[in-house]
């Protein structure tokens, strides 16, 4: 059993590790902060945890987090950086489920979140928590950076085909929808009921914070140089991510030969789902789970590979995502607390 603090617990990420951690038979949850509301019941503002958890938030000053085996930041950019040193040093394994150490390049990361980073010294050590990707890495982690929920999804489709060689490293183009929840648990006019209700709409066109990070990810695994078109949009739904990423083929392969790399590339990834070829998957089937579906097509038999992929952007695209690095890093079976099934209809 290890002691589990979350540092920023009211947000939608806050709450969904609070659901997951709350059923896991590993965990104990011994800590839980929110300035704003602390002495509040967590189950006060969560009627969904009653009876699971019994805790209260607590002030920041309050929680004596280094008492816990490890602790999630829940939080906005620039919280973990700045407390995470003093958790390291005591011994406190942490994972920061926002951007403060996603990206190894200082200056990049400066550009793209526009605040400074004060903990450069743990940039290169910490480990990007992408289990699919960095298994072995993350089991002797102390300090994890969880990916962006964009991120995930054009990370597994593009990955197996940049490894093998297949396609064009410079021209990857990722048409990606995510739901309001994506947002997070704040007042904007744009994620307002009235306003993103029945309607649909692009953002970040001319540049977004997750193209950096996802094409140095990428950039591991091929020698050509990356270059990512990506768009992210908005759709009217709470939660639910769909991304149809786009490839040029360079070699000849057959469509059997693309389904079986995929399959053998996710063959011994528990929460990724590849589908027969040709299958269209939808974000209601892992509506509340931490699985990862996609789907190989090539259109009219010809050079472009259109890979489907679909993820719950709260679960395999933030929360479950870290509590599956957690179960890596303390040496429980990887599927442990995070076998929930998707809600459906």
């Amino acid at each position: 059993m290890i002691k589990v603090g979350i540092v920023g617990g009211t947000g939608y990420t806050g709450v969904e590790l609070l659901r997951l951690l709350a059923v896991h038979p590993d965990v104990e949850l011994t800590a839980i902060t929110s300035r704003k509301e602390d002495g509040l019941p967590v189950a006060d503002m969560f009627p969904s945890l009653r009876g699971r958890v019994n805790l209260a938030f607590s002030a920041p000053d309050k929680a004596d987090l280094t008492q816990c085996d490890v602790v999630f930041f829940a939080t906005p950019h620039g919280v973990a950086m700045a407390q995470a040193p003093a958790l390291l040093a005591a011994g406190v394994k942490v994972i920061d489920l926002a951007a403060d150490f996603r990206l190894k390049d200082r200056a990049s990361f400066e550009k793209w979140y526009k605040i400074e980073h004060t903990a450069p010294e743990l940039i290169e050590e910490a480990v990007y928590g992408l289990p699919e990707l960095n298994r072995e890495e993350i089991r002797g982690a102390r300090l994890i950076a969880n990916p962006g929920c964009y991120p995930t999804t054009m990370q597994l489709g593009f990955v197996p085909l940049l490894k093998a060689g297949l396609v064009d490293a410079g021209n990857l183009i990722a048409d990606a929808k995510s739901g309001v929840s994506g947002a997070g648990r704040k007042a904007e006019i744009g994620t307002l009921f009235s306003e993103s209700s029945d309607n649909f709409k692009a953002y970040g066109v001319a540049g977004h914070r997750h193209t950096p990070e996802t094409s140095a990810q990428l950039q591991r695994f091929t020698d050509d140089k990356v270059g990512l078109i990506f768009t992210p949009h908005l759709v009217p739904m709470i939660r639910g991510m769909h991304a149809t990423l786009y490839a040029r083929l360079t070699k000849d392969v057959t469509d059997a030969e693309l389904q079986a790399l995929f399959e053998d590339a996710y063959k011994d990834s528990p929460f990724v789902d590849v589908m027969p070829f040709g299958s269209h998957p939808e974000t209601r089937s892992t509506r509340g789970s931490n699985m990862l579906r996609l789907a190989v097509h090539r259109p009219d038999g010809g050079n472009t590979v259109v890979l489907l992929v679909v993820q719950d952007n709260l679960v395999k695209g933030a929360s479950g995502q870290a509590v599956q690095c957690m179960n890596l890093m303390f040496g429980f079976e990887e599927t442990t607390g995070l076998q929930q099934i998707a809600l459906l209809p």
